[in-house]
Order: structure tokens, then sequence, then C-alpha cells
């Protein structure tokens, strides 16, 4: 094997693993090189690494090799890892929580039924912020997609599961049918014509 080959496919091995690989399994897979020649080859391509300002190194960790970001990185990887998130939620955002806390799997209008505003940007935030999430679809026309609290909700509010919710009598929110709100209208109009 050719050692160009060699290299190529073990940055390849290094890259996709994600984790250190042990020197026996490299061995495994390239069997036609002796241990030696993985090593030199791993020495080579950190000397490569350097020599052209990469941001990746070859680390020998835990019984085998890893591919790593130089440290010199660091605190770029980690904004880009850990973006700061606001801490605090708005009023807005952590009542419509509440409400998909309490009646998960709930719709977007049953929500906003509740709290007789619309509550998209609250969604939004709930949804980036990773406390709420689709849950799946309602069966009923359009098919609207149904809310539910996610683990992050759980392990923010240090709960074990939602049975840990403090226990809330709400009353039930109907939605209209539609032959009640023909009769609803036509009451109305009754009643402005006498």
């Amino acid at each position: 094997m050719e050692s160009t080959e060699a290299k190529r496919i073990i940055e390849g091995l290094l890259f996709v693993t994600g984790q250190p690989l042990s020197h026996k399994r490299l061995y495994q897979v390239l069997p036609e090189l002796e241990i030696q020649d993985i090593h030199r080859i791993i020495a080579t391509l950190n000397e490569e690494y350097l020599q052209n300002q990469h941001a990746l190194r070859i680390q020998e960790v835990a019984g085998g090799y890893q591919l790593v970001t130089d440290e010199q990185l660091a605190s770029w990887i980690h904004r880009a890892l850990h973006p700061p998130k606001p801490d605090a939620v708005s009023q807005a955002a952590l009542e419509t929580l509440a409400i998909v806390a309490y009646r998960q799997p709930i719709t977007k209008a049953e929500i906003e039924a509740i709290r007789g505003v619309d509550v998209s940007a609250s969604l939004d935030t709930l949804l980036e912020r990773q406390f709420v999430r689709v849950a799946g679809r309602k069966d009923s026309p359009g098919r609207p997609f149904l809310y539910g609290t996610t683990t992050e909700f759980l392990r923010h509010f240090r709960l074990k599961s939602l049975e840990e919710l403090p226990s809330l009598s709400l009353p039930a929110v109907k939605e209209p049918v539609a032959e009640e709100a023909v009769t609803a209208s036509s009451q109305e109009v009754a009643s402005d014509g006498s």
C-alpha cells in the first residue's frame, strides 16, 4: 500500500470514528501495514498539520488515536458549540409553556383559545430553547401540529417527570363545532334585527 493512500485511509478512519481508535483496530483494518508504519504515518500527518497550520491534530489517548482540534482554537470552538442563551423567558412564553405542560399534546389554536392572543413568538422561543417540541399532528382538518414538552423542559425545571407538576384544576376548553358557530351567529343576527 502506498504511503499517500495509507495516510488518507488513517485520516479518514480517525475523522469518522469521533473517538479514540485503538492501535489494534487500526492494525485490523490495515493488516498490510506494520504497527511501526501506522505510528510513522500518524507522526507524518501531525507534522503536516502543524507545518500547514491546520486546525487538526492526532492525539494518542486512551490506548488509541483520536483526531482533535488544536488547543489554541478552544475558545472559538466553545463559542460555536455553546452559544449564549438568554436565561430569562418572557412571561408570555412561560404562560404558553404552562399551557403546553398541562394540556399536552395541544395545538397552537387551542393554546391561543386559552391565552386569547397569538402565541407564535412564544412558541418559537420555546421551540428554540427546546422546552417544547412538535409531538405529532392532530387528526382534524388541516392536521395542525401538536406540541408537547421535552426532556430539556424537565431538566431545566428539575422535574423527574410530568407527574411532578403541581396539580392544577383547569376548566376544559371546548373548540366550537361548525353547527354551534352557525347557531350562535344566527342568534346574533336575530337579536340585532328585533
